[in-house]
């Protein structure tokens, strides 16, 4: 399970493995402490939250799922799991309606003919003043202390990025400070939104790094550019500088939010390294790494924006819920699309995960029923002539792709789901779209 820190309502306190629930969704917490046994089944009516308070055992929840495991069942064969007397076939009905729903809302959204720049141009409009002012703050943000640097960030912000993270934080501050009467955001809200783009970006700065990329979102990573020092240099500037705005928001639970993510990062990085050509990894521990390199920084800005609108504690933990649930489904789709979309459409190679040895949802899925698949990973590691190809191929034939399309979807449904809290506006509109937009890559 994802290890997460469980924040009281001053932001202290933390625990282990802890199955936890608010506002009527079961959520994984917990970081250090005793160790409880993690259960074998990932539950998709769960978030991995830091922040929900009320405890519950493996055996008390009412919220039922499927039991993802490497042949995308459950064990025994019928690809249902059952939980507190619930059977096999009440649940795998629930599992359809769920599925269902988030149909027909795609289906209503996409009705509209829309294209993807089209869908993030409408997602964006209840709050294009605001996107405004958290673009201007970070063109201002880099300064000139030094010219190399100051280059290097300033090319890192026009790359082609859309700023999602930022429009989402500003949705959320915006659609939960209409819950109590109030249209516009603070400037903790904007601040909150120009610090969750810095980090977002320097951590990619460390990733194009690691993974020696020459590309991102079409352009020269800094890296191929400057140098692998002044990448370095130039993410390490991101992070102090979105520290030091995070600290003059002077509020204790966001600073601890937003600094458990770049511990996250880490984490991501090093479960990643770790697995690398890992035939036996499971889709519990790729939930976890996608947590961590992806859906705890949108999670954690979600709740902090709802903090600065002073919502409940259940408010907050259901936008969290909102964040997780939309960053896992990001990631998964990232991760389809590795192995769908050409070099030109990617902007990397084609398969570039799998030939490093990242082992993500479409091929975990279908690991355990292609033998020949796993001995490519295991042995050869991709290094014969061909052997690339062959393995996507197998992904393909096996339907890894359909699998991870529909563990995709499954996470837009439970973010669909978390934003019934929300009153009835514009901005709660656009998060909904937030979900067609994520989505939408694959359909």
């Amino acid at each position: 399970m994802v290890a997460s820190r469980a924040l009281s309502s001053t932001g202290a306190g933390s625990s282990r493995g802890v199955l936890r629930r608010a506002s009527g969704a079961s959520v994984v917490a917990g970081r250090a402490g005793s160790a409880i046994k993690q259960p074998t089944r990932f539950r998709p009516h769960r978030a991995y939250v830091r922040d929900n308070k009320t405890e519950q055992t493996d055996g008390d929840s009412d919220d039922q799922g499927v039991w993802l495991n490497g042949n995308g069942n459950n064990g025994n064969g019928n690809g249902v799991a059952s939980s507190s007397g619930v059977t096999d076939e009440a649940m795998a009905a629930k599992s359809q309606v769920a599925f269902e729903e988030l149909q027909s809302f795609l289906k209503r959204q996409g009705a509209r003919g829309a294209s993807s720049k089209d869908v993030l141009s409408r997602i964006q409009s209840p709050v294009e003043g605001e996107m405004q002012q958290q673009t201007d703050g970070l063109r201002n943000i880099v300064g000139e202390r030094h010219p190399l640097l100051s280059a290097a960030s300033e090319h890192l912000f026009q790359a082609g990025g859309k700023r999602v993270r930022p429009l989402i934080a500003i949705l959320v501050a915006k659609a939960t400070r209409k819950l109590y009467g109030l249209a516009d955001v603070t400037s903790e809200h904007i601040r909150l939104a120009m610090i969750t783009e810095m980090i977002h970006t320097a951590s990619l700065v460390h990733d194009d790094v690691l993974d020696d990329c020459e590309l991102r979102r079409g352009n020269s990573t800094v890296h191929s550019l400057y140098g692998t020092r002044v990448a370095v240099l130039a993410g390490d500037f991101l992070f102090a500088q979105s520290s030091w705005f995070l600290a003059n928001l002077n509020n204790l639970e966001v600073i601890k939010l937003i600094s458990q993510v770049i511990a996250d990062f880490a984490d991501g990085e090093i479960a990643q390294a770790s697995s690398l050509f890992d035939v036996d990894i499971t889709v519990e521990k790729y939930l976890d790494k996608s947590f961590y390199k992806t859906a705890s920084l949108i999670a954690a800005s979600c709740r902090s924006a709802a903090v600065f609108s002073d919502c409940t504690e259940g408010e907050k933990s259901l936008m969290y819920d909102y964040g997780c649930n939309l960053g896992l489904a990001f990631q998964i789709v990232d991760d389809i699309l590795d192995f769908t979309q050409t070099e030109e459409e990617l902007g990397k190679p084609q398969g570039q995960d799998l030939a490093s040895g990242n082992i993500t949802a479409p091929a975990i899925l279908v690991l355990e029923q292609s033998p020949r698949l796993r001995e490519l990973l295991k042995e050869d590691r991709l290094q014969s002539e061909g052997s690339l190809q062959e393995a996507m191929d197998l992904v393909f034939q096996k339907g890894g792709i359909e699998k991870a399309k529909d563990l995709a979807r499954h996470h837009g449904d439970l973010a669909l789901r978390s934003l019934d809290v929300l009153s009835e506006c514009e901005e709660k509109e656009s998060l909904q779209l937030m979900v067609e937009y994520v989505l939408e890559r694959i359909s």
